[in-house]
């Protein structure tokens, strides 16, 4: 394979096919990235984004399909040829040393070597402050360790680590699924910067608000086929949902009705506090109501859901279930209590991926199908089918394991679990994280629906966007503290900022 015809294109993917055991993940993909742009790419969980990026990290090797680089065929033989040939890629998931110094991350197995064959320290740290100074983070040493940097900072330095290999083209998977606003801006600025010096960047983000304030052209994948090419200036939001899912979307968040009449009090927090967490938080849930908790990352809005679960204890103040004093020292008594928790962290503390699809919608309430001791097979699988029927839970079975199904899919069955001990009050913690489009109005006509049966939701969410849009009232945290309450009519973008910023004093 040799030189091809110029093109304006400084990656050039055309007939894209990868097939895995009863899966085609790609089917005849193409992507065209012009140097020197930011192109987005979406599309739903199982649309094929990831399948792609990996094809072009060279961790997997297509079935068929044509890749050129910078005018030239290329073949990836691994990640390292690609990362060599110019692909460089940032996960989502990190992959740093925590122990290692920033320097020994960024330039890991490429470290300068003396004439002794020992590691140039001063080369290789006046490199990495090079790197460090050309994004702004002059508040980290090239001989920190990483597990002392904020989960922000270390994805930047996973950023720093594929900018080192200077690549022609930088992919970045979901780049601020842990980034607060401020550090969001940063990013975009950072991104801004790549760009002017040439290089291309493949952006992959399920905030569609992302692509409209930092891409030039978006790539739409569904199904594993390649929908459409377009230039973000000249499409909208709708357009886009409309391509990713197939279907036209209307009413996302669903409607707000501004005169709707909530019922009784369910849950009231007066002053409560845990030290180093949260301070003199107070707060009420109605009926029927959906509470959005805003705030920066590290504002306490979790750690307040997990008291009142009964996850974690508390020091001082007072939690009311309907009317009567309650204080949970476990999650047994909070589910007890009719309360349910949708965890931030589905994978790890939510959903036991190696079970079946039928093991975890039973977990939480294991004496509900229990008689004399035995559990009641019957019982189970009514219940899994009937979670599967009523939450839409694409599986190919209610014994398919958890690990098997798209995040979307996962992300369900979590709500199916929570939503099954009938609760009083269902507390949800970024109940879309990691979610695409099409799941995501899903859930919020869940969540609705729930609503309007009476159950109080207390939603937590870094999604600003998800904030306004469901909650009938917001409450924002800063450092612990409630910095305010706005009312639906009152919510924007700019007066949930400047809460989640400004003093709390």
């Amino acid at each position: 394979m040799g030189v091809v015809t110029l093109s304006e294109y400084i990656l050039d993917v055309t007939g894209i096919v990868k097939t895995f055991p009863g899966v085609r993940a790609l089917n005849g993909v193409a992507l065209k990235v012009k140097a020197g742009e930011v192109h987005a790419v979406v599309g739903e969980n199982g649309a094929g984004k990831s399948t792609l990026m990996l094809v072009l990290g060279g961790v997997h090797r297509p079935d068929a399909g044509d890749i050129v680089l910078d005018g030239k065929h290329v073949v990836f033989h691994d990640a390292r040829d690609a990362n060599d040939k110019g692909i460089s890629i940032v996960y989502q998931e990190l992959s740093l040393v925590q122990n290692l110094s920033v320097a020994d991350n960024v330039y890991a197995n490429r470290q300068p070597i003396t004439a002794l064959g020992l590691v140039n320290k001063s080369l290789l740290n006046k490199r990495t402050q090079e790197l460090l100074t050309r994004f702004g983070m002059d508040d980290v040493s090239p001989d920190d360790l990483v597990k002392n940097l904020s989960i922000a900072k270390q994805q930047m330095v996973e950023i720093l680590k594929a900018v080192s290999f200077n690549p022609k083209v930088l992919i970045l998977d979901e780049p601020t699924s842990s980034l607060t606003e401020l550090e969001i801006k940063q990013l975009f600025s950072n991104i801004e910067m790549l760009k002017q010096t040439g290089m291309a960047i493949i952006y992959i983000s399920h905030h569609l608000n992302e692509v409209f304030q930092i891409a030039d052209r978006v790539t739409v994948l569904r199904d594993g086929e390649f929908v459409c090419d377009e230039e973000v200036s000249t499409i909208d939001e709708d357009f886009l949902v409309t391509k990713m899912v197939g279907r036209t979307l209307t009413n996302v968040y669903g409607v707000h009705d501004p005169d709707q009449a909530f019922g009784d009090v369910v849950l009231d927090v007066q002053d409560l506090t845990k030290a180093s967490a949260f301070k003199d938080v107070s707060f009420h849930v109605s009926a029927g109501e959906i509470v959005g908790f805003a705030g920066l990352v590290g504002a306490g809005r979790t750690e307040v859901g997990r008291a009142i679960f009964g996850a974690d204890p508390f020091d001082s103040g007072s939690v009311t279930l309907n009317g009567q004093p309650i204080r949970m020292s476990s999650t047994s008594q909070g589910i007890a209590h009719g309360i349910g928790y949708v965890t931030e962290d589905r994978k790890t503390q939510g959903l036991y991926l190696n079970f079946t699809l039928q093991d975890n919608l039973s977990a939480n309430r294991l004496k509900d199908f229990s008689r004399f001791g035995f559990l009641s097979a019957g019982g189970l699988r009514q219940n899994a089918e009937d979670s599967i029927q009523d939450f839409h839970i694409i599986a190919s079975s209610d014994q398919q394991k958890l690990m098997n199904l798209s995040g979307g899919n996962q992300q369900k069955v979590l709500l199916a679990m929570w939503f099954g001990i009938r609760p009083k009050l269902l507390i949800v913690d970024e109940p879309t994280r990691g979610v695409d489009v099409g799941a995501k109005s899903e859930i919020y006509t869940l969540l609705r629906k729930l609503a309007t049966a009476g159950v109080a939701i207390m939603m937590i969410s870094s999604d600003l966007q998800e904030i306004l849009g469901m909650s009938d009232r917001i409450v924002v945290m800063k450092e612990g503290r409630v910095a305010g309450e706005l009312s639906h009519a009152e919510a924007s973008e700019d007066s949930v900022l400047s809460l989640a910023i400004g003093s709390t004093e």
